[in-house]
């Protein structure tokens, strides 16, 4: 496979549950803001625009949270930014993809709104998270599961893990409200999941645990980089008779053994540093992933991301 086919592949993955993860983050804790008197709007809005790797401007509000992370095209880490970068990657693997998947990504980009009502919000949201599934529904079903399927799912594997680590630094986001963690299960689509699971309501250690360490849930940290590491292995399946050669596998194998024999409770003492090093990991997996196969090309990191 070519290099730039493989590279937009894997950034079209990216991009789709960047777009996924972010409308599901804004939708939660926007409407948090809405519904919670206690929260400090100003204080909200920054944060989230921190863990979101936004800089803030002087007097932060819910619009500008909207304006930065759902609609401003400019914005690397905004819904519109993604969406529509998810597009030119497809326009670039015109040949390997789909038709279906191309007019999919073609249409929801273009109808992609510049700006979104106060009313509507949640609405956008909604609408942003059907066409991300519709994609990957496409992508899942209508492909068979070779190179391209395999760039793909690694790129949406590294993204997913990314942004599930980004959803659990936002707990300090909701500190002041009792429902802290079951905005952040909302947050990650896993509520209903994590009571199928623990059968009662959420606590910081079951919660962080189900989040982090569950091998059956697609948004678990775990299982995402799980299933990243296999697409690695399928690309590269020649194992060495000592040790690792790729340096992805490298990375993304060590976070797997610490996510596995860590306790949770060790984890919860310093969940922001944690979390900070499952980012720094992604993305250093991002970047031996862009020099073994699309050395070419620079790695398309968000605003935010760690070196």
């Amino acid at each position: 496979m070519l290099s730039r086919i493989a590279s937009s592949l894997f950034w079209i993955g990216r991009y789709l549950e960047r777009s996924d993860g972010t409308a599901r983050i804004l939708d939660v804790h926007l409407q948090l803001l809405l519904e919670d008197p206690w929260v400090d709007e100003d204080t909200a809005c920054r944060s989230l625009l921190g863990v979101m790797g936004s800089p803030a401007p002087a007097h932060c509000a819910r619009e500008d949270v909207l304006r930065v992370l759902a609609v401003d095209r400019s914005a690397p880490g905004s819904i519109a930014y993604s969406l529509g970068a998810a597009r030119e990657n497809a326009r670039r693997a015109r040949e390997i993809i789909s038709a279906e998947l191309w007019e999919c990504l073609n249409t929801t980009a273009a109808r992609t709104p510049h700006q979104v009502t106060s009313d509507k919000v949640h609405g956008f949201f909604s609408w942003v998270r059907e066409r991300t599934a519709l994609a990957v529904g496409l992508m899942e079903s209508g492909a068979s599961q070779d190179e391209a399927w395999h760039f793909f799912t690694l790129g949406r594997s590294l993204e997913r893990a990314d942004m599930t680590a980004r959803l659990l630094a936002t707990r300090a986001l909701t500190e002041a409200s009792g429902a802290s963690w079951t905005t952040i299960l909302r947050s990650c689509g896993a509520y209903e999941a994590y009571l199928r699971t623990y059968r009662g309501m959420p606590s910081a250690r079951n919660a962080a645990e189900f989040l982090l360490h569950d091998r059956l849930f697609p948004r678990s940290i775990l299982y995402s980089i799980t299933r990243g590491l296999e697409s690695l292995r399928e690309l590269e399946p020649r194992l060495q008779r000592a040790g690792v050669s790729d340096d992805a596998v490298r990375m993304l194998g060590k976070v797997r053994s610490e996510l596995e024999f860590r306790p949770v409770a060790d984890v919860l003492v310093d969940l922001p540093a944690a979390m900070a090093g499952i980012q720094d990991a992604t993305s250093a997996a991002t970047e031996a992933v862009a020099l073994r196969y699309f050395p070419e090309n620079v790695a398309l990191n968000w605003m935010g991301d760690r070196a």
